[in-house]
């Protein structure tokens, strides 16, 4: 497999790709496949697939996996689906070990362990084959994490964490959407898209925003807004400035450490000093009793102002 711009010396092309190369790369610089022979039997090469080698001896790292892969699987071979975000920081190496690669429709690739090939008509509008190593555009990598999702909420968990870790933005994982039109949950990741547009940058707001604001017809809040409070900079999740409240969501379970809980403490009082009430709600109040939440949020914008009226979500909402 030849990238567009392959290095011209094989020092280069084995820097390049991890120190891996394949029988066609040696061959075209020099090296004959008795030399290759020779440096496998030798232990000086490691075969890792047919065809594939690697340069050096010992365990092979990720990188150097993902580069045998792609070489294995051809030309226009590109990393896909969790692999290709493991590289791309969208997600943490998964448990599962196995590359990922995507190749032309038309393409037979053997099966090899360690190797998932995936086969698509639209091969050439996902690949960006100019990156190291290969892979799928972020957008498309992301709709096709989407695509795996086994709820709604797990894939607008993916999009929002996507768009956090400033991988991609809203507006472009929206446009790639439109060209899917078979997309698993395509309506509420395009719904969430846009909410993540307007300044939500997790599922807990996101969730926050629909559940507990729009259900109960609560003023929106302003998302991620920038405070100076003395020497410090800090971001509020959901600030009402007129009413000088703000709601602090945390998406973990529990705190994992003490100092997490003097680190709220800790802001919660500078909010208090600068005059300001700040609510503090996490996954399980939000998901689990967005009706009284948002009896809370109210009674508290209500009495710093707001004259509005919170409206029940149905029947069962305890407003």
């Amino acid at each position: 497999m030849a990238s567009p711009a392959e290095p011209s010396s094989l020092d280069q092309l084995l820097d390049h790709q991890s120190g891996v190369v394949s029988r066609q790369q040696a061959n075209a610089h020099g090296i004959t496949d008795n030399a290759i022979a020779a440096h496998v039997l030798g232990g000086r090469w490691q075969r890792i697939h047919p065809g594939t080698y690697a340069t050096f001896t010992g365990p092979l790292p990720r990188a150097a996996q993902l580069w045998a892969a792609l070489l294995y699987a051809g030309a226009d071979a590109v990393l896909c689906g969790p692999t290709a975000a493991e590289v791309d920081g969208l997600i943490e190496r998964p448990r599962e070990a196995s590359v990922h690669v995507l190749v032309p429709i038309h393409r037979r690739v053997r099966p090899q362990r360690g190797i998932r090939v995936h086969r698509s008509r639209s091969h050439a509008q996902h690949g960006r084959r100019a990156a190291a190593p290969p892979r799928t555009r972020v957008e498309d990598t992301v709709l096709d994490l989407v695509a795996r999702a086994t709820t709604a909420d797990q894939a607008l968990a993916i999009v929002a964490n996507a768009c956090q870790r400033r991988r991609t933005t809203a507006n472009r994982l929206a446009s790639t959407v439109t060209t899917r039109r078979n997309l698993r949950w395509r309506s509420p990741v395009l719904a969430a898209l846009r909410d993540i547009a307007e300044g939500a940058h997790s599922l807990l707001e996101i969730r926050y925003l629909r559940d507990v604001e729009r259900r109960h017809r609560l003023p929106e809040g302003r998302r991620q807004r920038a405070v100076l409070r003395g020497a410090r900079r800090e971001w509020t999740d959901v600030s009402y400035d007129d009413y000088a409240t703000c709601v602090e969501l945390d998406g973990r379970l529990g705190h994992d450490q003490v100092t997490d809980a003097w680190r709220d403490m800790r802001r919660d009082n500078r909010a208090a000093l600068a005059g300001e009430v700040s609510l503090r709600y996490g996954w399980l109040d939000v998901t689990g009793r967005a009706c009284a939440v948002a009896g809370e949020v109210a009674e508290v914008l209500r009495a710093r102002g707001w004259a509005g009226q919170p409206r029940r979500c149905g029947n069962s909402c305890c407003l």
